[in-house]
């Protein structure tokens, strides 16, 4: 898409042109992504960070000297200015100076708008509270497999504006409920929530409203894939449009079955591929393979390069990751669970009581949903964190229950407690940020500790 193409957009769907001052909220990947468009395209811009030096500060100003930087606090002098407001997703629009602003009628942009604006290209969106990066990055790969040039990002890895490329013919986007909740005018050719429980409720009033946020995905005029062992998602069915559903427990759709004496893959009556060739573990990573297959079948991606790119899939860092087999118990890391349903589909794939490491912050969500899962699948459970006295109130005495101060401590518990043929599983059900950076560092030294232990 031309520049001439691009700039007619952002005045149709945003109202933003050469005459507007658009504040960006927050700078670190999205806010900087958001900056380097803007200057693209020669729209005016300012930045403000509650932080003193947040991460993109000393960059953006060796290469925009000019900008307007305002850093230590939300500065109201900023807000007073703008006529449209960026808000990078870790920000919470109801921050005093952004709710007013969104009261007086400020037009709110997101990173996403923006994107949808500037590329003709087929983009498919996927969210949900768990597997959205495992899908996506199983799509990604089916494309490239199939020749098609795809790029991925978005709320994984690499921010949405940073993906715009010339040479891309495929766009497969993560977005989360906060990138959703503040944008209106991306429309995916197909599109999909994976499923729905409680998460980020320090941030939403409540599951109706993140549900509410996460159907935003489905904005425009594309396909609708949705989970038909999820009711809250099977509800979020739209009169009109193309819809795919996928499942585990029934036959409908993208669904598992018995074929030549072994669990398939399957789509309608047409096996696909043995569960048997997928390399990564779980039922919940089986619902993810039939998800990307079904998004891979809405866009037209041939069915062998799908079974070539799904059966050389090993899965992400950081989910369900196999650590290491010591003295045969085996270690796995799973510090992605930052909530409860995550936890849960991972409890749920085993077969055999599993030794549970978990605790952290759990973002305001209901740890009694844990609990069956813990019941039936967990031997004990090995606490930390935040919120650990919660996880082991809401436990009850139905397991046996450790507490550690460290994940250090936590492996060195799980050593003492593990038999052979066990399996010590990290799946925290809960958010890293309360000791940690983030889930990745949580997860790193997870497999540190592991891996002194074999040494």
């Amino acid at each position: 898409m031309n520049k001439l193409a691009i700039l007619e957009n952002l005045k149709q769907h945003l109202s933003l042109d050469k005459d507007c001052k658009v504040l960006i909220v927050g700078l670190r990947d999205t806010g900087f992504s958001v900056a380097k468009f803007l200057r693209q395209y020669g729209i005016a811009f300012a930045v403000t960070d509650s932080r003193t030096k947040p991460p993109f500060n000393d960059i953006l100003l060796q290469e925009y000297p000019d900008i307007p930087v305002f850093t230590g606090g939300f500065d109201k002098a900023a807000f007073s200015v703008a006529t449209h407001l960026v808000v990078s997703p870790g920000i919470s629009l109801a921050e005093a100076s952004i709710k007013k602003a969104i009261c007086q009628e400020m037009p709110l942009v997101s990173d996403i708008d923006l994107f949808a604006c500037a590329t003709d290209k087929p983009v498919v969106a996927i969210t949900g509270s768990n597997g959205k990066s495992t899908v996506t990055t199983m799509l990604g790969s089916m494309g490239n497999a199939s020749g098609i040039t795809t790029a991925i990002g978005g709320n994984l890895g690499t921010p949405a504006l940073n993906l715009l490329d010339e040479s891309v013919e495929l766009y497969v986007l993560e977005l989360s409920s906060f990138q959703l909740e503040r944008s209106s005018v991306l429309n995916p050719k197909a599109a999909t929530v994976l499923n729905i429980s409680e998460d980020h409720l320090d941030r939403h009033i409540d599951m109706a409203g993140y549900a509410q946020e996460k159907q935003k995905i489905f904005m425009g005029e594309g396909a609708i894939l949705l989970n038909e062992d999820d009711p809250i998602v099977k509800a979020m069915a739209i009169s009109g449009r193309q819809i795919a559903t996928f499942s585990t427990s029934s036959n409908n759709g993208f669904h598992l079955a018995h074929h030549q004496n072994q669990p398939w893959l399957f789509n309608a009556n047409q096996p696909l591929m043995p569960q048997s060739d997928l390399q990564i573990e779980g039922l919940h990573n089986v619902a993810n393979a039939l998800a990307a297959f079904a998004l891979g079948f809405l866009i037209d991606l041939p069915k062998e390069s799908m079974c070539h790119a799904l059966k050389n899939f090993k899965g992400l860092e950081h989910r369900m990751q196999k650590v290491a087999k010591i003295k045969n118990i085996s270690w796995i890391n799973d510090s992605k669970a930052t909530n409860v349903g995550a936890c849960v589909a991972a409890l749920q794939g085993y077969q055999q009581k599993v030794i549970l490491i978990a605790g952290g912050d759990a973002k305001g969500a209901n740890m009694q949903d844990l609990i069956p899962a813990i019941k039936e699948k967990a031997k004990c459970v090995v606490l930390m964190g935040k919120d650990a006295p919660l996880i082991e109130q809401a436990i009850n005495g139905c397991v046996p229950v450790y507490r550690a101060n460290t994940i250090l401590e936590a492996v060195e518990i799980s050593t003492a407690l593990a038999n052979a043929g066990e399996n010590v599983l990290l799946s925290p059900a809960c958010a890293s940020i309360d000791q940690y950076k983030n889930y990745q560092e949580r997860g790193e030294k997870f497999i540190t500790a592991v891996m002194n232990l074999a040494a």
